[in-house]
Order: structure tokens, then C-alpha cells, then sequence
């Protein structure tokens, strides 16, 4: 079976002797052990704090440059009763930070009112005409989530007018520019900035800040509930979960079934998030971040805040609804775009090293989800872009590997109408007769990092065992590395000795259930999650060989355990 090329396998190799020490030092099964090697975690000490994150893990929020100015301007917005504007980005990350940086205000005694902005009618970023109302409505101080590294002519005019704006983000700052005219300036990423953690998501940030004047005013105590929400935003930006983001998704993750705030209750219900077992990062990522994501994207964001900061459980279970029905909407639109994209690709006959696509009237709430689509099925990264009537072109850009898509695009700077971004992902303004020299020159710039392959995507191997190795108890013992996110993958193992036992189910139009027999004579369960929808090459028979790259989970059904596969891809065997 296959999406639109063959995946190739690339098997980690790693140092026995290490991963022996490992094992002895931490009582790990050498197969764990050896994944653990192979990601160069080779440190028993490295090790011990990956598998038991802590709150001693996070980092004191004052060695954050501007830390210091940012805390004395809010306290003393409190103290005096200042009116505070807390300015977030429409998409999970900056509702969330929104939520979080209000909540903290709010406990503390501030004034505050919120604006995020309409995905279409504002656009991204901080604008002038809403810093004008709001100073025009006697607000004396910004704050920024998750935007505003870049927004130097806006900040320009609210310096010229007396308005304060301390900016929390954490996307690259412009490298000729630097950070903007603020009050104070949030972002672990900016010049000068010693911050240990460059990886803090936007909530994250806003975060780091809201820690900071809770314990100023000797509430410190209330840190922690905050991470729930810190958690879910986390996870759904695709921040790396290393380092802090770990520690904050593992807190998070582990406090969620006490959460009592009515809004997340409600979000969790209509997820299917009833508590009935542990929740996991793919939880946040797969069930509840695309709720919340899907407000920004198909409607108006503010419908977040709004739910996070209802008291009423009816109202909660409406909005909770409401963000619902909007993601379902979206599910319907995504796949209508990404198809349409994939179609552009094929019939254009592109396999440069970087996917750059567009199509008139495409749906901007979805591109970048289209985006993240391609570059995973292709292996490489993609650029998705909407054009308008106008000719102006609204792109989302996502990498894939070590690609340092931000950098490629500040090599295209003059074709831009405005962009910004990080090394995974950013978005960007183009006129429609720019696209083609964009395609160009992106790819003349990614052609220097990204190895020349086709547009074979690749499948990374943490481990090769046989099917006798596999059991529950490596299963268990694979959990115990949550949680799994971006730069943290959930480990893949490929097991070449396997055969379909029976033909295989389609579950839903969209899903593949095997049936398989290990070489002793063993059958396991594995599901391959959407493989039915791709276009197949040949769909596997019983008594087929096969070799299979999977990830395992544990799977409980009326009070019985068992081990299950997720496939990552499948190869037939020569018999």
C-alpha cells in the first residue's frame, strides 16, 4: 500500500555498550534502551529526568530577558488600575496564552479586556487600528500572545502615543530589524535573550510571564493549575516536547481529569475525553487542539476565551458544541483542499525539494493543515497558497526534517508582501506573479539541505525485532516515554518476519485492520488509521508476507489488555 511514492526506511543505529550501561543504570529492557541510544540519550542522568519530568524542571521565568521591565509595568498597571488589553493570535496557541495571561491578571486584581483578531477580515499579527481604539478607549497597556516580534510600525505608533505594549511570542524576530520598539519584549528567541529553552510555544511564553507575577503576589501556590491549559496549547502548535515543553505537557497531561473549569470540561466531553483512561499528548494534539484550532480557522476565534471563561455549564456545553460543529466542518474542507493540492502537485509534475502550490479561492483556514499533509505524505516540505480575486496570494509554508523553513523564506524576503515563522512553519503574503519565482528560488535554497531522494518520504526506525519479541510488557514500557509530540516521537519498530493471517477489514471507508502471524504462530491486532482513503497499490491478501513499520499501544476492551500496532507503513515480503 502506498500514498504517492514508496516510503523508505531508515534504521537508527546506536552503541550497544551504552545502551547496556543504560539498561543495568535504569532497569530498562535493552530494547528501550536501545531506541533511548539511538536518539543520543545515552546519559543515565539525561534519562531518568526524560522519564520522570518535574516541576523543578521549569525554568525560573526571570532569566528571560525583559522579564524584568514586563513584570514592574503589569504590577504597576494593577496597583494603579490601569486598563490592560491582552492582544492574542487566533489559533490555539494564542487563545490558549490568552486564557492563561487574563485568567492570572484577573486573580491579581487587573482590569483587562481581550481581542484576538479574525483570521480573515485582521489577519495575523498586531495592527495599528485596533492599538488606535484601543488607546482611544483608555487603555494604557498591551500585551501581546504569540504575536508581535515583527510588528515594528504598529509598535512605532503606540510608542509615539504613550501606549505601552510588552510583546510575548516566540517567533523569529526579523534578522535585520531585531526586536520591535516595545515596552518589553517576551521571546526566548530574541538577541541577547540567555533564556536555557528556545523552544517555548507562544503559550508557553505568556506563560513564563503569568508565573512571574503570580509569584510577586505570593501566589505561586496556583502555578500549576495553570499548566493544564499551557499544556493543550503546546501540543497543538507542534512545539518540540523536549527540555521545559516536556515537563509543562507531562504536569499538564497528569492534571487534566481534575480539571474543574467548566468551558475545558465541556471541551473534553465533546471530545470523548470522559476519564475513563490516562490521556496522552495525542489527546491534546488529535481531539482537543483541533477543537480549539478550529474556531480561529472556520469562524471567530474569540469563541475560546469566551469558553474557557464561561461559569455557566450550559453555556460551556454550547460553545463546547459550537467549536465542535466548526471542526467537523473544517475535516470536510481540509480533505477537499489537500486533495486539490495533491492533485496540482501530480498534474504539475513538481518533486522539487520544497512543495509550492497554490489554487484560487482555497479555503485559508485550512491551508496550513493542508500543508502539514503534503509535507508528511511527500517527505518534504510544502508551501500551500490561496489566491484571492485580487491576485494576492495567502500562503501557510511547513517544513519537513531540519529544514529551516524560515530561513529559505527570508532568502525570498522580496517577493513577499509580509511573512514570518519559525523553522517548522510560517505563513506568508505573495502577489500571484511571484509564486513561480518563489517555487524557484526556494528550491534552489532547500536543494543545499535537503538530500537528493525523489520525494521519497522517509519512515524513521528506532528499532528492528522480531515478532517473538513483541508483548505487552514492551508496550507498558514504551509509555512510560511519554509524552510523544514533535521532536519526540512515539518509537517505531519494523518487524520483517510477520504474515496476514486473513484478509484485511476496511473500517469506516477509512481505516485498515490487519490480522497478523508472527513467526511462532502468534497473531496480533494492527490498525493502519486512514490508509484506506489513499491510493493503494496492492491491497495484501491472506498468507501474504509482510514487513511492517509500527509504533505499539496498549488497547483495553471490557477489562482485558492487549497489545495493538499502529502502522506506519507496510511492505510485502518475498516469499
Amino acid at each position: 500500500m502506498q500514498t504517492l511514492a514508496p516510503k523508505q526506511w531508515r534504521v537508527r543505529s546506536h552503541d550497544s555498550a551504552r545502551a547496556e550501561k543504560l539498561s543495568a543504570a535504569l532497569g530498562l529492557s535493552p530494547t528501550v534502551a536501545g531506541l533511548l541510544a539511538a536518539r543520543g540519550i545515552v546519559d543515565p542522568a539525561e534519562a531518568a529526568r526524560l522519564l520522570k519530568p518535574s516541576y523543578d524542571q521549569l525554568h525560573d521565568p526571570s532569566l528571560m530577558l525583559g522579564m524584568t521591565d514586563a513584570l514592574a509595568r503589569c504590577l504597576r498597571a494593577i496597583d494603579a488600575g490601569e486598563k490592560i488589553l491582552v492582544y492574542g493570535d487566533y489559533d490555539v496557541d494564542g487563545t490558549t496564552g490568552t486564557v492563561v495571561l487574563r485568567r492570572v491578571l484577573q486573580i491579581l486584581g487587573a482590569k483587562t479586556a481581550f481581542h484576538v483578531p479574525h483570521r480573515f477580515t485582521e489577519g495575523y499579527g498586531i495592527r495599528q487600528d485596533v492599538l488606535e481604539r484601543a488607546h482611544a478607549d483608555g487603555f494604557s497597556l498591551v500585551i501581546s500572545v504569540d504575536c508581535g516580534i515583527r510588528a515594528h510600525e504598529p509598535l512605532e505608533w503606540a510608542k509615539a502615543n504613550g501606549l505601552d505594549v510588552i510583546v510575548t511570542d516566540h517567533h523569529l524576530p526579523d534578522a535585520d530589524e531585531g526586536a520591535p520598539p516595545a515596552f518589553a519584549v517576551l521571546n526566548a528567541n530574541q538577541r541577547g535573550c540567555q533564556y536555557p529553552d528556545k523552544n517555548l510555544a507562544g503559550v508557553g511564553v505568556a506563560f513564563k510571564l503569568a508565573h512571574a507575577l503570580l509569584r510577586e503576589r505570593g501566589r505561586e501556590n496556583l502555578v500549576k493549575g495553570f499548566l493544564k491549559v499551557v499544556a493543550i496549547g503546546t501540543v497543538a502548535d507542534v512545539a518540540p516536547l523536549v527540555g521545559e515543553n516536556r515537563a509543562i505537557v507531562s504536569l499538564g497531561l497528569a492534571d487534566l481529569p481534575n480539571a474543574t473549569n467548566p468551558g475545558l470540561r465541556a471541551l473534553m466531553e465533546v471530545a470523548g475525553l470522559d476519564g475513563s483512561r490516562p490521556m496522552s499528548a495525542s489527546d491534546l494534539g488529535f481531539r482537543i487542539g483541533p477543537r480549539i484550532n478550529a474556531a480561529g480557522r472556520m469562524d471567530a476565534a474569540r469563541a475560546v476565551v469566551e469558553l474557557f471563561e464561561a461559569t455557566d455549564g450550559a453555556e460551556a456545553r454550547r460553545l463546547a458544541e459550537h467549536l465542535d460543529a466548526r471542526n467537523r466542518e473544517r475535516q470536510v474542507v481540509q480533505k477537499e483542499i489537500t486533495e486539490r493540492a495533491i492533485t496540482e502537485l501530480e498534474l504539475n509534475g513538481e518533486c522539487g525539494a520544497v512543495a509550492v502550490v497554490a489554487g484560487q479561492g482555497w479555503h485559508r483556514g485550512v491551508i496550513g493543515l493542508a500543508a502539514s499533509k503534503i509535507a508528511e505524505r511527500l517527505g518534504r516540505p510544502a508551501v500551500v497558497i490561496s489566491l484571492d480575486e485580487d491576485g494576492v496570494g495567502h500562503g501557510s509554508a511547513r517544513s519537513a526534517g531540519d529544514y529551516h523553513l524560515l530561513d529559505g523564506l527570508t532568502t525570498c524576503a522580496d517577493l513577499f508582501e509580509s511573512f514570518g515563522g519559525h523553522a517548522q512553519a510560517a505563513g506568508l503574503s505573495i502577489r500571484r506573479e511571484r509564486v513561480d519565482e518563489l517555487r524557484r528560488r526556494l528550491n534552489e535554497h532547500a536543494r543545499a539541505f535537503i538530500p537528493e531522494a525523489g520525494c521519497d518520504p522517509v519512515v524513521e526506525i528506532d528499532a528492528e525485532i522480531a515478532s517473538g519479541a513483541l508483548d505487552l510488557a514492551l508496550a507498558e514500557e514504551v509509555a512510560k516515554l511519554e509524552p510523544f509530540g514533535a521532536a519526540w516521537q512515539c518509537p517505531v519498530f519494523a518487524t520483517r518476519d510477520f504474515r496476514l493471517a486473513r484478509d484485511p477489514q476496511v473500517l469506516k471507508g477509512r481505516h485498515f485492520k490487519f490480522h497478523l502471524a508472527g513467526a511462532d504462530g502468534r497473531e496480533f491486532e494492527a490498525l493502519w488509521w486512514g490508509a484506506a482513503e489513499n491510493e493503494t497499490a496492492a491491497t495484501p491478501r491472506a498468507g501474504q508476507g509482510i514487513e511492517l513499520a509500527y509504533t505499539v499501544e496498549t488497547n483495553t476492551w471490557r477489562g482485558a489488555t492487549r497489545l495493538q500496532l499502529i502502522v506506519k507503513d507496510m511492505k510485502s515480503r518475498e516469499q
